[in-house]
């Protein structure tokens, strides 16, 4: 297997984490605005301090 094929496959797994972990949030969170869904997935994909650092806005969702 070429570095370009493992490349593309290490993409398609990220990228269905990523689909998964929204659709986790969407069904924890079904009221959410898409902000907040947003802010959700930062929580999950950063840790909350990295992400609590780069969107301030997320001290206005409840965390629980």
């Amino acid at each position: 297997m070429s570095s370009v094929e493992k490349a593309a496959i290490v993409s398609a797994l990220t990228q269905a984490a990523f689909t998964l972990a929204r659709a986790g949030i969407r069904h924890r969170y079904p009221e959410a605005s898409p902000r907040e869904q947003f802010l959700r997935l930062a929580i999950v994909t950063l840790g909350p301090d990295l992400a609590r650092n780069a969107y301030p806005d997320i001290a206005s969702i409840d965390q629980s």
